[in-house]
């Protein structure tokens, strides 16, 4: 080998080792590697950030930013309570999650699959009280072994294709991958149903302070109107969308009389609830029920502004100490919207606007962005540390699931690049104000984008080098001691192991030729051997950067490196043991 080769086997063998150590975060041992890179050569200083553009890192974000704003329309939520509304098994609902993404990723694009189910699995995580951490992992597993059925399942599939009509002038048509495919999903399935718990449960890293908020008795009112979804029926219909996290504490009705909230109690338009609980579960009730909380006023004037829901606690300087909403004339004065109030220690039972304010008590107020700053320093009333109250927000409903089902036909029809179709789809997520643009950035996740960008080109040095082609040369002088089952066995695991290095269209590149004129010298057919290297290029299951699946699940899941193996490698088994078997019978060697 030459001094490049072996140079760039070593700064990946340290990079490597010191993800796995774990200790320090993914995105500086990236950063520190390509610096590393640089530094000894084998990364020209015109290529070290030549990852920023690369199409990955595009895809990555773009799908971050379109599941963010799936999530935010709540139409997963309400697609869970019509279609399962009693799965509160947590092996019943990973079964669901990965079988249904599984099957998509045959037919759209896998990442697309994967970003339209994972608001669904933190539905399910928090119906549940545990971790996504167990749902996200054997999801994008899922996802690759559901793109290896079809043609436009995963890009390997599609490159691969090409190479062979290149190699023999027939290229593989949309079906050819179904048999082998199937088999391996279907294992592959069942293997993430039986043994997911090989995988540790995990927390997101980078906790912000409001995650650190734990208010669980916000009082909030709302109003039965004409089109709400809950209109007719009883209170125990109402509650079933909060998931037990908050309560129907009085009905007031024909504005004086206050009615027990009895669980057979039917509810009428104009009837006023008061709620209790957490900020989500009051969202819940509110967007699902089609409930109105501000009365359609929108908080301030300036229609160019977005409106925003913000918590406050009341301080000692307070203008609203000792006044009601209703005596301060808190929307005419102000432009603010009084959304719901938390008062430590003690139950609210009155209604919003006739509360008496004191010290110490949380706020949610709704206003514009652009002015609800001062009006909070005007009032005496301390932010706190900033999250997403969606309470009395305005839905979308439909268009970012319309938005997201144009950009998987725009690729599975070849009308667009994946990067393109998808960093529209974002876009489009912002134009038609499904996620507000002051949230765009907390919904990308920055250390996994610049973990990405940083590494595509310390990963390509090995291609550079020629260190790749180093691998093949021993590969081929290894194949000539092995059966035919062997030889196949060593092109597939060498496609899986080149592949965390590589993107896996580019290992198909790499690896599809050397496989093809492998199998010729060994006096094989070429087929087995090319199907071979497509199911090793789509099966990266033992990193998060050689498929952006992988990827894209690594900060919501909270994963460490080291986590993928522990429920990859034997996964990784699973796939060479059904593989090559299923290759031999499905297209002869000989």
């Amino acid at each position: 080998m030459t001094t490049p080769q072996i140079l760039s086997f070593a700064v990946t063998f340290v990079m490597m080792a010191a993800f796995v150590w774990g200790r320090y975060r993914y995105d500086l041992v990236a950063a520190a590697a390509l610096l590393l890179a640089l530094a000894v050569g084998i990364v020209p200083f015109d290529e070290a950030f030549s990852g920023f553009s690369d199409d990955i890192v595009i895809i990555v974000g773009s799908a971050l930013l379109v599941s963010a704003g799936i999530a935010r329309s709540g139409i997963m939520e309400v697609a869970i309570k019509r279609f399962v509304p009693n799965l509160s098994g947590v092996r019943s609902q990973l079964a669901l999650l990965v079988i249904v993404v599984t099957i998509l990723s045959a037919f759209v694009k896998n990442i697309g699959a994967l970003a339209i189910m994972i608001p669904i699995a933190f539905q399910f995580a928090r119906r549940s009280s545990i971790s996504p951490s167990i749902f996200l992992m054997p999801m994008a597993f899922g996802s690759l072994l559901g793109g290896l059925m079809t043609q436009v399942g995963t890009s390997p599939n599609i490159v691969v294709s090409r190479v062979r009509e290149e190699l023999t002038g027939t290229a593989f048509t949309m079906f050819d991958f179904t048999p082998v495919g199937a088999a391996l999903a279907a294992a592959g399935t069942i293997f993430l149903l039986l043994f997911y718990w090989l995988l540790p449960v995990r927390e997101k890293l980078g906790g912000s302070l409001n995650e650190a908020i734990d208010i669980k008795n916000y009082l909030t009112e709302a109003r039965i109107v004409s089109d709400s979804t809950v209109l007719g029926k009883t209170v125990a219909d109402l509650m079933k969308l909060s998931g037990g996290d908050a309560i129907v504490t009085s009905i007031l009705r024909n504005r004086t009389m206050r009615m027990t909230p009895l669980p057979d109690a039917v509810l009428k338009v104009n009837d006023i609830l008061l709620l209790e609980g957490d900020p989500e579960a009051l969202d819940r009730l509110v967007s699902q029920g089609k409930l109105s909380v501000t009365g359609n006023r929108v908080g301030g004037g300036d229609t160019t502004s977005e409106t925003v829901a913000i918590e406050a606690v009341i301080g000692e300087s307070s203008s609203l100490i000792g006044w009601t909403a209703q005596r301060l004339a808190l929307y005419d004065r102000f432009n603010v919207n009084l959304l719901a109030v938390s008062r430590r220690g003690e139950r609210l039972d009155r209604r919003l606007a006739e509360i008496e304010l004191r010290l110490g008590d949380v706020v949610v107020l709704q206003g514009n962005a652009a002015t609800i700053p001062e009006i909070l320093r005007e009032l005496g009333c301390l932010p706190l540390a900033e999250r997403a109250i969606l309470l009395g927000s305005v839905r979308k409903g439909i268009v970012p699931v319309m938005i997201l089902a144009l950009a998987i036909v725009a690729t599975a029809f070849g009308l667009l690049p994946v990067s393109v179709a998808f960093f529209a789809a974002a876009v489009g997520m912002v134009l038609f104000k499904v996620i507000p643009v002051r949230e765009v950035y907390q919904s990308l996740d920055g250390p996994i984008l610049l973990m990405l960008a940083v590494l595509i080109p310390v990963s390509d040095s090995l291609r550079s080098t020629g260190a790749t082609g180093v691998i093949a040369g021993e590969l081929a002088k290894l194949g000539t001691t092995l059966p035919a089952s062997g030889a196949l066995m060593l092109i597939l695991v060498a496609a899986m192991a080149v592949t965390p290095f590589l993107n896996n269209a580019a290992t198909v590149l790499v690896m599809a030729p050397i496989a093809a004129e492998f199998a010729g010298d060994l006096g094989y057919r070429p087929e087995a051997f090319l199907m071979a290297v497509a199911i090793g290029a789509g099966c990266d299951f033992l990193t998060p950067i050689g498929h952006q699946c992988n990827t894209l699940v690594m900060g919501p899941g909270g994963y460490r490196f080291s986590d993928y193996p522990r429920l990859g490698l034997p996964l990784s088994f699973l796939v060479v043991i059904v593989a090559v078997p299923m290759l031999m019978i499905v297209w002869p060697m000989n």
